[in-house]
């Protein structure tokens, strides 16, 4: 027994050694396949070490027993140049691997005719571009994956033909034009994914699709594709994933969708869809993910959808919906987290079964009908982070302050546009050490009354402060300068009145060149809008509060004094506006240290003297105005400033040079010291008009609280709205 456990390893031993021999001296590489190679790839700039003069040991190629190259797998090597035609001498070759690199030009004519044994053509990640070649020859060919190239062709409805066993097709983030292929399902019963997304394919969905029965995956999302849902659809019964967003679709979505019973995503937003959700569309519930929204979809919210229990996140906004939405059962739906219903026409007051939807991170129900008050429920959702439920008719603000800050999770707060024409009270020290994960708080056009407040104080990760179109009145308060994260202040069309405190030009985030809320913070739940005046036009979006412009926006208040020359420490500042204020003085030499200043409206104050050379230094300024102000002198010459309109530089009577089309001139002694003793009647008459001017139009707005509120009224329709 000894013996024998001593004589199996060795002959175990004796066979491996034998067949290593046997499979080393049958490997070797065919000089045909290592000349191909070699004259394939520029070596010399790639990350390749092919030293060996095998190259079945070269790395990335694998050989079959005959010596023959049949994997070649290469990604992220920084190859270069054009993928050779020499490659296509590689007629065992099975798998091609070419992603993450630097490929780029066409694809050649022959390239693919003799490699009719290929299975795996991974091209993905280059800069590869022109035409697709008529046809792959490979019958053998599953998976296809061509995308982020910029490929800017059609597809030739020939290129798969002989593809019988292709499984997956990705042609996505490239540049290809014309309609989607027709009859890749007719070709392959075994097609599980086909990606289409981010192209600029158009016309109608082909019918086809249905013959797909073992699709799992169809993404065509970003393109310009027009019509309505293929109707044939519905018969690729082993869909789960369902992805067109940003197109040009229109009609309504059929009640046959509910035949797709294994759905988990389907995202149709951003098109032209109408009319109402199918009945029972509770049916799908397997989904996960239902992104149904920018469409024109109407009608009650089916009572069925409360079926859909997996569901992790559901947004149907901006969208014609509308129904008393207290009367739904949300509490079905325990796995959401993310529930958008923003600028529909909903009713009701906020449902509380929604309370019930413990893991709830993000609710949007801003811009709606709803009314009524926060509920002291609301503190159930422990996860909740993001908060949007402006543009409704709610009341009490102080309440909803109290409750909000109990809310330990809470990053960003949009009450905009509600609670209108309440105080806003200063509270109490508590409030602010309620809301310390807050990095975002909207109160913007609610025309409330009151201070800012002092439990603001507190908010050390404050990122982002909106307050702009109210009623506030008293002084900015200097603190604001010392909170550390806040780089977006919003205090525009108020009534805030004394100096602007050289305090608020301390603020950290704004001195540094890198602030730390452009470091630390991370995306939030939701995506922040901003909109113009019409609600339904989403003007911009942000996913990260980071990509917000560093601002400070005060127009449209009652402030005096200079402007500090502390200001010339803001060196992240991307936009300031003054405008609309009582502020005198000249303009400070300092704001030319502002070096990322994109945007400067100082118009509509009492500044004097001269416009300051040193601000042709603000190289990405884009916008400026110093209208309607007392500035005289020349317009400094050579500099960029001359390369803004006329409007910018209008009603200072004392300002000339290009581009005014008033010239500077040049007055001799003698002319000043003879009209030294004249009476300036112009200067006198142009300020008499001014005074009279300015009291007929604002003097009803100083003395009458319901013209004020009409005028701020008006103007809210007029200006962009922030956020929601």
């Amino acid at each position: 027994m000894p013996e024998a456990s001593h004589v199996i390893p060795y002959g175990v031993l004796f066979l491996f050694f034998l067949l290593s021999t046997f499979i080393s001296s049958n490997h070797a590489c065919k000089e045909a396949d290592h000349n191909s190679l070699l004259s394939s790839f520029d070596i010399s700039s790639s990350r390749l070490n092919w030293s060996s003069s095998d190259c079945c040991h070269w790395e990335g190629i694998a050989c079959d027993a005959d010596g023959r190259v049949t994997h070649v797998s290469l990604p992220s090597k920084r190859l270069q140049g054009s993928i050779s035609r020499s490659l296509g001498r590689l007629t065992h070759l099975s798998h091609l691997n070419l992603s993450h690199n630097l490929l780029s030009g066409p694809l050649e004519a022959g390239l693919f005719l003799s490699l009719s044994r290929l299975e795996i053509l991974d091209l993905s990640y280059n800069h590869l571009s022109g035409d697709l070649p008529l046809f792959l020859s490979s019958s053998y060919i599953q998976i296809v994956d061509l995308s982020n190239n910029q490929f800017n062709a059609t597809i030739p409805s020939s290129f798969l033909q002989h593809a019988w066993n292709l499984s997956s097709l990705n042609v996505s983030k490239n540049h290809f034009t014309g309609q989607i292929p027709s009859s890749i399902c007719l070709r392959s019963s075994s097609i599980r994914v086909l990606d289409f997304s981010n192209n600029n394919f158009n016309g109608s969905i082909p019918l086809g699709l249905g013959n797909c029965s073992k699709l799992e995956i169809f993404r065509a999302g970003f393109n310009t594709l027009s019509g309505t849902l293929p109707s044939d659809l519905y018969k690729a019964q082993a869909l789960h994933e369902f992805s067109l967003p940003s197109n040009q679709l229109f009609g309504h979505i059929s009640d046959n969708i509910v035949n797709l019973t294994s759905l988990t995503i389907l995202e149709i937003y951003f098109n032209h869809l109408s009319g109402a959700l199918p009945l029972h569309i509770g049916k799908l519930s397997k989904l996960k993910l239902m992104l149904l929204h920018l469409n024109n979809l109407e009608g009650p919210l089916p009572p069925s959808l409360m079926n859909c229990t997996n569901l992790i996140e559901l947004n149907l906004g901006f969208n014609r919906l509308d129904g008393n939405i207290s009367e739904l059962n949300f509490s079905k739906l325990d796995q959401l987290i993310k529930l958008d219903l923003v600028s529909n026409d909903f009713s009701g007051a906020m449902p509380k079964s929604l309370y019930s939807c413990k893991y709830l991170k993000a609710v949007r129900l801003s811009g709606n009908d709803l009314e009524g008050q926060i509920q002291p429920e609301i503190v159930s959702l422990k996860y909740l982070s993001f908060l949007s439920l402006g543009r409704n008719r709610l009341t009490n603000v102080t309440g909803a302050i109290h409750i909000l800050m109990r809310l330990e999770s809470l990053t960003v707060i949009v009450l905009t546009k509600s609670f209108l024409g309440e105080e806003l009270t200063d509270g109490d020290a508590k409030i602010g050490s309620g809301f310390q994960s807050l990095r975002l708080f909207g109160l913007a056009n609610c025309q409330l009354r009151g201070h800012i407040p002092v439990w603001m104080s507190s908010l050390k990760k404050l990122e982002v402060l909106d307050l702009s179109f109210n009623r506030l009145t008293g002084s900015i308060p200097p603190w604001l300068g010392s909170l550390p994260s806040l780089f977006f202040i919003n205090l525009a069309y108020n009534s805030l009145s004394g100096g602007i405190p050289k305090e608020l030009f301390s603020l950290q985030a704004l001195v540094s060149e890198k602030p730390s809320a452009q470091t630390d913070s991370g995306d939030v739940e939701l995506p922040v809008y901003t909109y113009r005046k019409n609600k339904s036009d989403a003007s911009l979006q942000y996913n990260f509060l980071s990509n917000l412009p560093p601002a400070i926006d005060i127009r449209n208040n009652s402030l005096s004094g200079n402007i500090p020359i502390e200001i010339g420490r803001l060196q992240n500042l991307h936009q300031l506006d003054l405008s609309f204020n009582h502020i005198v003085g000249s303009i400070p030499d300092q704001l030319s240290k502002l070096t990322n200043l994109e945007r400067l409206d100082l118009s509509r104050n009492h500044l004097s003297g001269g416009i300051p050379s040193s601000l042709s230094n603000l190289h990405f300024l884009s916008a400026l105005s110093v209208a309607y102000n007392n500035l005289q002198g020349q317009i400094p010459l050579g500099t960029q400033l001359q390369g803004f309109n006329a409007t910018a530089y209008e009603g200072n009577p004392g300002l000339c040079g290009s581009p005014l089309p008033n010239k500077c001139q040049q007055m001799n002694t003698s002319d000043k010291h003879d009209n030294g003793n004249e009476i300036p009647w112009l200067h006198i008459s142009v300020a008499l008009g001014f005074i009279v001017g300015f009291w007929g139009v604002c003097g009803p707005l100083v003395f009458s609280m319901s013209w004020r509120y009409a005028y701020f009224q008006f103007l809210s329709n007029v200006k962009d709205r922030f956020m929601c």
